[in-house]
This record gives structure tokens, sequence and C-alpha cells, in this order.
């Protein structure tokens, strides 16, 4: 069975980021890490297949088979994301549609820059901070995510992720999770959010 999901070629080469994020991080992180995420997804699937195909298809089994490829799968599509949402011509703040909702939605570049902040340097293990944009209530919102799937609305759209696991950064931060969220600000490319919000929120 071929598999459905590929890792991505990244949109710059692994020095791009330096020295926020050290070209040996970065190789690293999307050729090791996020490969497995793609290499489990895609295995997790033929065994879900193979259990419907010889009708083992269990309450005990399933969950744990379910369980493993939405933990795959999410950490495939937010690295998928992140990679998207830096640049090495990143930083500064977002402009238009976008900066407006922050405003409305958020109180402000500032305000909305501390919370996803915080979120991010304060999970507890390993996770994410995200913002993302909720249809119901169609508003801008700052989610906390355990490993890659836990503790998000559900519907909700990622928009900008910020990893906060180790292996993003431990090797060149040590235990200091907030130098490295810093760095990541001045990494951010706006243009990728902005057309990310577009997208889910028509605007």
């Amino acid at each position: 069975m071929m598999g459905t999901y590929a890792l991505p070629d990244l949109p710059y080469d692994y020095s791009a980021l330096a020295p926020a994020i050290t070209p040996e991080i970065l190789e690293l992180h999307h050729a090791k890490h996020h490969a497995a995420y793609v290499k489990g997804a895609n295995d997790t699937l033929e065994q879900l297949a193979e259990a419907r195909e010889k009708d083992l298809i269990t309450p005990t089994g399933l969950v744990g088979l379910e369980k493993t490829f939405a933990f795959n799968l999410s950490g495939h599509a937010l690295h998928s994301i992140f990679w998207q949402n830096l640049s090495p011509d990143g930083g500064d703040r977002p402009e238009g549609a976008l900066a407006d909702a922050i405003d409305e939605h958020l109180g402000g570049f500032e305000a909305f820059r501390k919370q996803l902040t915080v979120a991010t340097t304060s999970v507890q293990g390993s996770g994410w901070g995200v913002l993302a944009w909720e249809p119901l209530g169609r508003r801008l919102i700052v989610e906390q995510v355990y490993d890659h799937h836990g503790n998000v609305g559900q519907g909700s759209t990622p928009l900008l992720v910020f990893d906060a696991w180790e292996h993003a950064y431990y090797l060149q931060y040590k235990n200091v999770r907030p130098d490295y969220v810093t760095k990541l600000w001045d990494l951010v490319n706006w243009e990728d959010v902005a057309a990310r919000y577009a997208a889910a929120s028509g605007a």
C-alpha cells in the first residue's frame, strides 16, 4: 500500500533560520522527527486497513490505533504548518485583515504576543502554542496543545504554530524555552499566517 502522507520539502535550506535555529537542529527536526510522524501515520493507516480486512477491529486494539494515528497525523500536520510559518525574512508584525482581527479578538498585537508566548512556554511537557481560527464564534483564539492533539477546540484551524517540544530547541537553548520562543517571533512569516487566516475565515 502506497503511503498517503509525505514529508514536505522546506521552503528554505537548513541554514536559513540561523542563528535563531541552527542548521543541525533544523535538519534533525525536519529530516528525523517530522519524518518519523509521517512514517507513523502511514504505518498506522496500513495497520487499520489490515485490521478491517481481517475483521480484527476490537475496542482495545482500535483505541490504541486511533490514538497512534491521531498523534502522528497531528504531528505531521502541525510541523507542515510550522515550516511555512517561519521565514528568514520574517518578524515584525502582521498588517491588514489579520492585524484587525488580532486587535478585535485578542486585544491588540502586544497582548496577543504575550498570550501566545506564555501558552507556548508554559505548556506542560511537550506541546505547542497555537493561534487558531474558531469557526463557530468566528474569532481568533490562542490554544495550548499537549503533545500534538490534545486540549484544542474541535473544528479550530491552526494559523500560527510554535513548537515547544524539546527536540525543537533543547540542543541549542537547553532548558530555557522562553529564549527560544522569543527568537521564533523574529522568524514569523506573517504573509503565510495572513493567507491561512483569509482561507479559514473567508476574510
